[in-house]
């Protein structure tokens, strides 16, 4: 079954458009992650879609998601990672210890990652791909 992302544009605020700009940064697009999709996100974002030949429309929906998150796992490193930490403390916010946002996939990163895919009923590898992305972008909480 196909995914189906959650569309972020010009306007829109809160989480999922902080784990767009996280995920701008992974690609070496440098925005303020401040949750609020204004000029700069979506020049940004118009930038990276052209780069990867898509659309350049601005918004993150069905075609451009897919490309923009960067999986991560043990030993991972950098804003990709850091979104998944931020992401943590929104849409899980009882859990403890809280994860450090340091950047770096550690143990406990691990830990929630496997505990979070297990409460939104994804498959269980303590590895954020697709599907974990999908849940979080859509803004699934864990309790």
């Amino acid at each position: 079954m196909a995914l189906v992302w959650p569309l972020q544009k010009s306007g829109d605020a809160g989480l999922t458009v902080q784990l767009v700009q996280y995920l701008l940064g992974a690609h070496d697009l440098r925005v303020p992650v401040d949750g609020a999709f204004g000029p700069r996100t979506a020049a940004a974002v118009r930038d990276f879609q052209t780069r990867h030949g898509l659309t350049p429309d601005g918004q993150v929906g069905q075609r451009t998601w897919p490309v923009l998150i960067v999986p991560v796992r043990s030993g991972s490193r950098g804003q990709a990672v850091h979104a998944v930490q931020d992401a943590s403390h929104t849409l899980d916010p009882h859990y403890q210890p809280k994860l450090a946002l340091d950047g770096e996939f550690g143990p406990r990163t691990a830990a929630w990652v496997r505990h979070y895919q297990g409460v939104v009923h994804a498959l269980v590898d303590g590895e954020v791909g697709p599907t974990t992305w999908n849940h979080l972008a859509k803004g699934d909480r864990a309790s």
